[in-house]
């Protein structure tokens, strides 16, 4: 009895015991579910009213999109109004970072590769680079100037391609090809550093600009001012619809000085008369504007593959290309004149009193001093001024320039301040970038430079275009310009005008002039007459236009002793102008590894030819 009662109460106890632990359960359960209420009660609170405006605004980022508008660049047309450079449709494929998953992308990439027809690597880079960059919403472009088939595919197939669109926009295109490739330039795709300087002024890092020629010195007219779209976009970055925009305003076209079908003669002209040379250059001038109506360098270069990824190894076979294609040899190319200086020397030699028209030199095809033998190319005999600026005479402008015996010459500094008036020393100031001034010596220049003193054969080289002496053929074309326009300096301008979308002329054409050489109209006049005799009968008669009287004179310019020889390898040289009763052009022409008369004179007498018989303004 005693047993059962206290089994009674056992289990009674044990039923209380139980009963009291699943209380406490259930009041820990209770607690545990108010506090998971109130942790999350904390974080909406924090989600919503601490940090609610700033997951706020990302939201808004991930749906709205503030899309870049690029103005329409201005045209480019040459001084009859033919197009040289314009936009053209056409379609990018790109990548939005911020809608591609990093543990999707190498899949959409090797996607991307098939379809494009590039390389993974390519693609894997240009993704990472603005990843890197932390600009995940800008596009990145991946292939520029896309086939409608590819654009096609990947418009068909976006749903498994997250982040990748394909944006319409427009490409340069220049419809004359490398003709003047060296005067327009090209577009390429703005640098981390140019972004850098330039995002305040409105560039994107996806913007393009002027990198060459005239679409670098012009870029403020030609890009015009970018304008802004507001727009929505679904999950995957796809835009649903606009909701604001501002408008673009279009670029100033530019009316460049070049005149397309002279640019095209010279340069078909010079290509076949440059021979084995690997470079060559011609410059046209208008001598009384200062106009350049063509600018010829060669080698030339294709000027649309810049700015597409996909064309990078193009791009680098051109820069490491030993002929330097993208080398403006007109402008940026120094070297020594040779015997077209002879001119400079001759005005100078004239102004100081050294030489009069009648002053008679002779010439036994060499002299000596100290022992030293400086050569003539032929033994003239004797010579008076305007007969040494015909045949060419060395040492006749020994004379001049260094003296001989009892005769005395300029001397270094009095014909480098000549030569400086004429701007040989300076840049022109053409608006093309890359210009490179030119090397005068004197004697404290040679003394600074090589540490020893001035010798009269130095005078001597200095006399006929060699030595120290370097300059570029624009330079030389504006020195026959200044002596037909009896004196003036000019600065060369290759745009005429520039005209804003609504017609106004915004960059009227401006005739500058540097300064008036120190040299009178009389010597200019025996200049020019000696300048015409030796186009009529002496080293420059390959230069003749018939129908035309031209002045010019040849030069040969060595540059580097063939060994177990007195021979040295030459760079040929003109320079001239046309009619010469009433000078309109001057003309300069150069070729590497050539002979003046026998090379760029004949070359400059059938670009002459191809102006008074084409296109010489009516």
């Amino acid at each position: 009895m005693f047993l059962a009662r206290r089994q009674r109460w056992q289990v009674k106890r044990k039923k209380q015991d139980e009963g009291h632990a699943l209380r406490r359960r259930l009041v820990l359960l209770r607690l545990l579910t108010v506090l998971a209420f109130v942790v999350l009660a904390g974080q909406l609170w924090r989600l919503q009213i601490v940090e609610g405006s700033r997951y706020q605004q990302k939201a808004e980022a991930n749906r709205l999109r503030l899309l870049p508008l690029p103005p329409q660049r201005g045209v480019i047309y040459d001084r009859n109004h033919t197009i040289l450079a314009r936009n053209a449709p056409s379609f990018t494929a790109a990548v939005v970072p911020a809608d591609l998953p990093e543990d999707q992308q190498p899949a959409v990439v090797a996607r991307l590769e098939a379809i494009l027809g590039m390389p993974g690597e390519t693609i894997t880079r240009l993704i990472d680079e603005r990843r890197t960059q932390r600009l995940l919403f800008a596009p990145v472009p991946i292939k520029t100037d896309l086939p409608r088939e590819q654009a096609f595919i990947l418009e068909e197939h976006h749903t498994e391609l997250p982040g990748v669109s394909v944006l319409a926009e427009p490409i340069r295109a220049y419809p004359e090809g490398d003709e003047v490739a060296h005067v327009l330039g090209f577009l390429g795709r703005i640098s981390a550093e140019e972004y850098a300087t330039l995002k305040d002024q409105g560039y994107t890092i996806n913007d393009t600009l002027g990198k060459m020629g005239v679409e670098y010195t012009y870029e403020g007219l030609l890009r015009g001012t970018p304008g802004v779209e507001q727009v929505e976009v679904d999950v995957n970055g796809r835009r649903v619809q606009a909701l604001s925009t501002r408008p673009t305003t279009p670029g100033a076209n530019l009316v460049l000085s070049i005149d397309l079908d002279l640019q095209r003669a010279a340069t078909q002209i010079l290509r076949q008369g440059m021979g084995i040379s690997k470079f060559a250059a011609a410059v046209v001038m208008d001598v009384r504007t200062g106009e350049v109506l063509a600018l010829v360098s060669l080698p030339t270069y294709d000027n649309t593959m810049f700015g597409s990824p996909a064309r990078a190894a193009e791009v680098q076979a051109l820069l490491t290309d030993p002929a330097r294609p993208m080398l403006n040899y007109a402008v940026s190319g120094r070297y020594p004149p040779g015997s077209i200086f002879k001119l400079i020397t001759g005005t100078a030699a004239l102004q100081e009193g050294v030489a009069t028209p009648a002053t008679r030199i002779f010439s036994p095809g060499v002299i000596y001093v100290s022992g030293w033998p400086f050569y003539d190319w032929a033994a003239l005999g004797s010579l008076d001024f305007q007969r040494a600026i015909t045949m060419s005479s060395n040492v006749y402008f020994y004379y001049l320039a260094g003296g001989y015996g009892n005769f005395v010459g300029l001397g270094p500094d009095r014909l480098a301040r000549y030569a400086r008036e004429y701007g040989l020393e300076e840049v022109t100031g053409i608006d093309l970038p890359g210009e490179v001034g030119g090397i005068v010596p004197d004697s404290q220049w040679k003394l600074a430079t090589t540490g020893e003193a001035w010798l009269q054969g130095d005078s001597y080289n200095f006399g006929i275009g060699q030595g120290f002496l370097a300059v570029t053929p624009l330079q030389m074309a504006r020195a026959a310009a200044a002596i037909a326009n009896g004196g003036e300096v000019l600065v060369p301008r290759v745009v005429r005008e520039a005209v804003d979308h609504q017609g106004n002329v915004v960059l009227p054409l401006e005739r500058r002039v540097v300064r008036r050489v120190n040299v009178s109209a009389e010597h200019l006049r025996t200049i020019r007459e000696a300048m015409r005799q030796a186009a009529a009968s002496g080293t420059g008669t390959l230069a003749q236009v018939p129908g035309v009287t031209v002045a010019g004179k040849t030069g040969t310019a060595e540059f580097s002793k063939l060994a177990g020889s007195r021979e040295h390898l030459t760079h040929g040289w003109f320079l001239g102008f046309a009619p010469f009763d009433n000078p309109e052009v001057a003309i300069v022409t150069f070729v590497e590894r050539g002979r003046g008369a026998q090379d760029a004179a004949p070359i400059a007498g059938k670009i002459l030819r191809s102006y008074f018989e084409q296109v010489r303004p009516r």
